[in-house]
C-alpha cells in the first residue's frame, strides 16, 4: 500500500533531484542504523516525502555527509539526515511489519513472514515509544483488516481508516500546524488506499482477494468515478499543505504532490486502456 508519494523526475531540476535523493539515502541509513538490513529493506519514497515535508516545516538542523553503499558501491553520494529521519524510519519499520503480517494472511507469501518476524522486536520497541500514537495506529490497522476480512466495500469508510491512520502519522506535535498536518494526512491516505485498490483490482479479482472496487470494477463509469474520487482528494490534500509556511523544497514537495503522486494512476489506466484496445481489435470490433 506505499510507493505512490514519488517524484515526477522529468519535471525537476537536477539539483532538486539531487536533494530529494539525499533525503532518500538519508533515511536508508537511518534505517540501517536502527534496525539493520531488515530495516532497511523497508525502505520507502513516501516516507523520504514525510521527513522532507516535516524538516522543511519545522526547519530542524539538518546534517549532510557523504557515503557509500550496496546502491552505490564505487562513488559517494551525499546524505542529509535530521530528527525527522528517524521518525520516518520508525514509521516506515512499523507500517513495513504491519505490511509483512498482511501479506502473509492474504497470499502466504514465505518471504513476507520471514521479514516480518525480523522486525517484530523491532515493532514492538517503536509501539513502546511512541506510546498513545502507536496504540491509535495499530487499533486502526487492526480495524482495516478486520472491515476487509468482512469484504467491506463503503469507500468513505474504508478509505477514511486509512485516512485516519496517515494523519496519525503526519502529526509529529501539538502546534498550531496539527491539524493542518492531520487534515492532509487524511486526504493523502485515502487518495493511497483508493490508488492502491484501483492498481491491484485486475489481480485481486483473479486471486480471489478483498478489494474496495469490487462492485464498482464492471461499471461502464468505473474509470472517470475513480478519477474524479482521486482528483478530489489530492486537491483537498494540496489545499492544506499550501496552508503551511514551508519554504525550504517547497517546489520538491509541490513536484510530489501534483505531479508526481500520479505517476502510478497514469501507467495503470493508459496499460488498461492498450488492453482493452488490444482485445476489442482481437474481437474484431
Amino acid at each position: 500500500m506505499f510507493g505512490y508519494i514519488i517524484v515526477n523526475k522529468g519535471d525537476m531540476k537536477f539539483k532538486e533531484f539531487d536533494i530529494y535523493h539525499s533525503y532518500y539515502c538519508g533515511l536508508c541509513q537511518t534505517l540501517r542504523r536502527q534496525y539493520g538490513r531488515a530495516g532497511q529493506l523497508s525502505l520507502t519514497y513516501d516516507m523520504t516525502f514525510l521527513v522532507m515535508l516535516l524538516g522543511s516545516l519545522y526547519e530542524p538542523e539538518t546534517k549532510t555527509g557523504a557515503v557509500k553503499c550496496i546502491a552505490h558501491p564505487f562513488e559517494q553520494h551525499m546524505i542529509r539526515t535530521n530528527v525527522f529521519s528517524e521518525y520516518g524510519a520508525d514509521m516506515n519499520v512499523l507500517f513495513a511489519y504491519y505490511k509483512c503480517r498482511d501479506d502473509w494472511d492474504d497470499e502466504k507469501k514465505i518471504t513476507r513472514l520471514a521479514h516480518g518476524k525480523l522486525l517484530k522486536r523491532a515493532s514492538r520497541k517503536i509501539c513502546i515509544k511512541y506510546g498513545e500514537k502507536a496504540r491509535k495506529i495499530t487499533g486502526l490497522m487492526r480495524e482495516l483488516s478486520i472491515e476487509e476480512k468482512k469484504q467491506n466495500q463503503d469507500i468513505d469508510h474504508m478509505s477514511g481508516i486509512f485516512g485516519d491512520i496517515m494523519g496519525e502519522i503526519m502529526v509529529v506535535r501539538e502546534d498550531e500546524w496539527e491539524e493542518n498536518l492531520r487534515v492532509m494526512g487524511n486526504y493523502l491516505g485515502k487518495f493511497i488506499y483508493l490508488l492502491d485498490a484501483y492498481e491491484d483490482i485486475e489481480e485481486d479479482l483473479k486471486g480471489k482477494r478483498y478489494n474496495l472496487l469490487l462492485k464498482r470494477y464492471n461499471n461502464p463509469d468505473f474509470e472517470e468515478e475513480v478519477k474524479t474520487i482521486l482528483t478530489m482528494m489530492m486537491a483537498g490534500c494540496c489545499k492544506e499543505f499550501e496552508k503551511l509556511p514551508v519554504i525550504e523544497n517547497v517546489e520538491i514537495l509541490r513536484n510530489i504532490l501534483y505531479s508526481g503522486i500520479w505517476y502510478r494512476y497514469e501507467m495503470v489506466r493508459h496499460k488498461r486502456e492498450g488492453n482493452r484496445a488490444k482485445k476489442t481489435a482481437g474481437n474484431g470490433e
